[in-house]
């Protein structure tokens, strides 16, 4: 059964708000509240994800839980773990211009990074790397395996920007996530932290299935920049009939210029 009557109502007095600023918070009229809180009308989507950000709650906590349950700790662990701040302070290291550098993560350290991430001395022994096309923030390159998301090929170079807000993620692009059980992964995610506080893991190679990773096993995610790969990639080749097409074309245009230029000759020596 639906408790968002009284979970709009319960937010509302929690943060102290009329119906006409809670309204203007989430962008309606008021009478639009009043309706909400007395069960008369329930929130379309757009506007359940527009109150589940402002109030730091999933969705599904909006819809399924009852929220003047919640104790303080509850309400401190579950508005860090929708945004990925209930972790530590990103550890990075810094060149001797004091210039943040970019660690690489290679395939055989990959184990050790879910427990060496915030150590500086760890982060210290990882392969620096210096790309000056990047854009602001901080950096962290990743050796891919397996061939899940073909045509990046294994041992890939996967250089991504640290997401501090995980509101902030876009479904449909690419990003590292770094979790407790699956560890170091590179996936095209759909962001269903507003719905049930997961992320839809999505490989391109479509002989993998999707699979869904809760918030809370996540420790750090990398919006994909730039990749780089050993792997030079060759033109495509047309093959079968379309070769043979194209080869049939071809000749008929060759055929045809070197008719044009005997007639064009011959037209010459005749002095027409």
């Amino acid at each position: 059964m639906s408790n968002i009557s009284q979970n709009i109502k319960f937010l509302r007095k929690k943060w102290s708000l009329t119906q006409t600023q809670f309204a203007e918070k989430i962008g309606v009229k008021r009478p639009i509240i009043g309706a909400y809180e007395e069960g008369r009308a329930e929130p379309k989507l757009t506007t359940l994800q527009t109150i589940a950000t402002t109030f730091e709650v999933s969705i599904d906590a909006l819809v399924s839980k009852e929220l003047e349950r919640f104790s303080e700790e509850d309400w401190k662990d579950k508005a860090a773990d929708v945004r990925g701040q209930r972790l530590r302070v990103l550890a990075f290291t810094v060149d001797s211009e004091d210039k943040e550098n970019v660690e690489i993560v290679p395939q055989k350290a990959a184990a050790g990074y879910t427990n060496g991430y915030a150590d500086a001395e760890y982060l210290q022994e990882l392969p620096k790397l210096h790309l000056p096309m990047l854009s602001t923030g901080t950096h962290r390159a990743f050796e891919i395996q397996g061939d899940s998301m073909l045509p990046v090929q294994p041992g890939s170079i996967i250089v991504g920007n640290f997401v501090e807000d995980w509101h902030n993620i876009k479904s449909g692009k690419t990003y590292v996530i770094v979790t407790e059980n699956e560890g170091i992964v590179y996936k095209r995610v759909h962001n269903r932290i507003f719905e049930n506080g997961t992320l839809l893991l999505i490989s391109d190679n479509k002989a993998y299935d999707s699979y869904e990773v809760s918030t809370e096993d996540v420790i750090e995610v990398w919006e994909a920049s730039y990749y780089m790969s050993a792997h030079i990639p060759e033109p495509e080749k047309a093959s079968g009939a379309e070769a043979s097409a194209s080869d049939s074309s071809e000749l008929s245009q060759l055929t045809q210029l070197v008719q044009e230029l005997q007639k064009d000759v011959k037209e010459l020596k005749s002095g027409k």
